[in-house]
């Protein structure tokens, strides 16, 4: 049975420091769909040879896992458990934020003198209250490692984390089993997905138009949220395309979140708001 499309969220302007994302998730119509908890969509923007660096200063996170999908340009990672990375177009980097840590981000200061188009999608994903205050870690995972879903040479969409149809992705050290593929289609081309019964599954279209089973148009920068029920759903690219395609169990737990922190109770965010500005999530100065 196919699963049914039960939300299509256009994705709204929100201000983040320096930047302008697009957040279709929380959206005024639909909350979460937890472990799915924020997808915030940093359309492409070009900086000219030679740009002042631009980046997220260290900022706070507490009970959750924001993962980046780059899709142009090349960023950084640095964070206060010690952990850096620089991250190319194709890439991406899964940070587990646990017991609490202190992020900055921003494109690369090679990036920036060379120039370029710099355009990525960050999603937030929840884990169950039992690991929230588990040690943070990190990791990221190259193109190269990345199994192709398909052979067809118009469809370029790669396996990041899970497993799907006897392929496993490279990134899978999670509390919380996510699968996600990323990529593009080129105009005319149909995938098929499967996702289990019960599942959480949402798709993000970045650019382009696609038809969703055979009948519903979907435009660019809009968030797909489909039924639980159901275990199939096709796209095809009516243009050149790029998805994101996310599926997980639901995590049936309360959600509590505020800034840059997600738990299970208001008191817990209190808390981790106690213990940032006790100094408790490190020095990151950077």
């Amino acid at each position: 049975m196919e699963k049914q499309i039960e939300h299509i969220l256009e994705g709204r302007t929100k201000r983040i420091g320096e930047e302008t994302v697009l957040q279709s998730l929380p959206h005024k119509d639909f909350r979460f769909a937890s472990p799915f908890i924020v997808v915030h969509h940093l359309p492409a923007t070009t900086y000219p040879a030679g740009s002042p660096p631009e980046r997220l200063h260290p900022h706070p996170h507490r009970g959750f896992a924001p993962v980046t999908f780059l899709f142009q340009g090349e960023g950084y990672h640095r964070d206060s458990q010690g952990n850096s990375g620089i991250l190319k177009a194709g890439e991406v980097q899964w940070m587990f934020s646990g017991s609490g840590l202190l992020h900055s981000e921003g494109p690369s200061q090679a990036f920036l003198e060379k120039g370029g188009t710099y355009e990525l999608v960050q999603l937030w994903v929840n884990v169950p209250a039992k690991h929230k205050m588990e040690t943070p870690f990190y990791q990221q995972a190259a193109a190269e490692q990345m199994p192709a879903i398909s052979e067809d040479p118009g469809i370029d969409l790669h396996l990041v984390s899970g497993d799907y149809q006897q392929l496993r992705g490279p990134v899978n050290k999670s509390f919380t089993p996510v699968t996600s593929i990323f990529g593009s289609m080129q105009a005319g081309k149909t995938i098929s997905f499967f996702p289990r019964e019960g599942d959480w599954t949402l798709l993000y279209v970045l650019d382009g138009t696609v038809l969703i089973n055979d009948r519903q148009p979907v435009n660019k920068q809009h968030l797909v949220v489909f039924s639980k029920a159901g275990t199939g759903l096709t796209v095809t690219a009516k243009e050149n395309v790029r998805l994101l395609y996310l599926s997980a169990v639901p995590i049936d737990e309360p959600v509590a979140a505020r800034g840059n922190f997600v738990m299970n109770t208001t008191e817990e965010l209190d808390q981790a708001e106690a213990d940032f500005a006790a100094g408790k999530f490190g020095v990151l100065d950077y």
